[in-house]
């Protein structure tokens, strides 16, 4: 059988050159590798703890029904800060010839997928209909808007509507995860009830796949049942197995918080990681029923936080022009003697504040808390960096908002350390 060997060799190119002058065939440290089954990966892999990962349940084998956010093709014509704009935006955009839209809103030259005449005839059959202006999570805790048919090829690019119409008007929670988690990038999952932009979690290295909790009857399906009610989005197969492991059949709200809980471990992340960077995640599932309770209390407080339905400690009235109140307990306050335009983002590690511009600036934000990640993005340092881009002053509700988010990502370092209290991977998954 052949043998299949690997090295690695970094830096300049003359280094490089330099090496291969120095060295032949046989003088190089060849490291053997074995790749295997199903990926067969030419590279070095920690394979010590691959059986006990594959043991775990792939997040498309536990909820089959899934699809990657949404491809709009062209943001800056379809997502918006307001439903306002929105409105505004595709009324006039629908009324102009075909080059002048092009040119007044930059669109480049049409793709195979996006096209100006076929946006605009999107938005003629649609009647620009007031309900289709619908909100979308665009990054993390960064709600815009968008006007949404349904259509492929139309006003968005890929609506991906077979799975999007559960979620839009819907009760539901989707979960938020990747295929291949890059490297340095660990906190890889997300919640929603909102439609999502497929690069929601992480940045331009990847795309967001969303996984619906509940699956509701398409109800423009001729052949759909009127008396048809939602369904879990969870297979049979994985559904037996947690009831053989717990001893009975969670709610579909309990097993989607204990996944989300298992997600935000850092020993999980640790762990895998090797794994998790090359396909859909996989969750162990414990036979422990007070541990999957108590996971599932956890995961259900990280799912609200995210939702930002709750928040610890809600934000008092905001420092501003110097009067100096704050969050209770938290101490995160805003102050400024000047506007509230995002021209700067810059944090101080010592004053442990934010600036958005030289006179105004938030305060007594932890460095760890502002090097939180989700995904690929700093959510602290990206949701003020997109308004900077846009040249938008902070409004008082846009203050509050930012508070909320750093009081959320201080309770959710808190849970992650109390997951991680509760969790043995040597014992908790045998």
């Amino acid at each position: 059988m052949a043998k299949i060997y690997h090295f690695d060799l970094y830096g300049s190119r003359q280094d490089k050159y330099d090496f291969l002058d120095a060295n032949n065939m046989d003088t190089i440290e060849w490291q053997e590798i074995k790749p295997q089954s199903p990926f067969y990966l030419f590279i070095p892999q920690n394979t010590d703890l691959l059986g006990e990962y594959d043991f775990g349940w792939k997040i498309t084998e536990i909820m089959p029904i899934n699809s990657v956010g949404i491809v709009t093709a062209r943001d800056s014509l379809t997502i918006h800060w307001s439903q306002e704009s929105v409105e505004k935006t595709v009324k006039d955009f629908v009324n102009l010839l075909e080059e002048e839209a092009r040119n007044k809103y930059d669109l480049g030259k049409d793709s195979r997928d996006w096209k100006v005449d076929f946006a605009q005839e999107d938005l003629r059959q649609s009647g620009l209909k007031k309900e289709l202006i619908v909100p979308i999570l665009y990054r993390p805790f960064d709600i815009r808007y968008t006007y949404y048919t349904g259509k492929s090829r139309g006003f968005l690019c890929m609506p991906r509507n077979e799975v999007m119409r559960n979620i839009l008007g819907r009760e539901n929670l989707g979960l938020i995860t990747v295929r291949q988690v890059a490297e340095g990038i660990f906190n890889h999952s997300f919640v929603t009830t909102n439609i999502i932009e497929s690069r929601i979690t992480v940045s331009n290295k990847g795309i967001g796949f969303i996984f619906p909790l509940y699956i509701y009857p398409n109800t423009e399906n001729e052949q759909s049942n009127l008396f048809e009610q939602k369904k879990a989005n969870f297979s049979a197969e994985f559904l037996t197995a947690i009831k053989e492991k717990v001893g009975y059949l969670p709610t579909p709200e309990n097993i989607f918080y204990y996944i989300y809980a298992i997600f935000h471990s850092p020993s999980y992340r640790q762990r895998y990681a090797e794994f998790l960077k090359i396909d859909f995640p996989r969750i162990p599932l414990t036979n422990n029923e007070k541990l999957f309770q108590k996971l599932s209390e956890i995961g259900e407080k990280l799912v609200n936080l995210h939702l930002m339905k709750i928040s610890p400690h809600p934000p008092s009235p905001l420092s501003h022009r110097g009067r100096g109140e704050s969050l209770p307990q938290n101490k995160v306050s805003f102050h400024s003697e000047g506007d509230n335009l995002v021209s700067q983002v810059k944090y101080d590690a010592k004053k442990e504040r934010i600036y958005l511009n030289k006179e105004s600036y938030f305060a007594n934000i932890s460095e760890e808390v502002w090097q939180f990640q989700i995904g690929g993005y700093q959510v602290l340092d990206k949701w003020l960096k997109s308004r900077k881009k846009a040249n938008r002053e902070l409004t008082y509700e846009d203050i509050i908002h930012y508070q909320k988010i750093v009081v959320i990502l201080q309770e959710t370092i808190r849970l992650m350390s109390e997951i991680e209290q509760n969790l043995d991977f040597g014992q908790s998954f045998a």
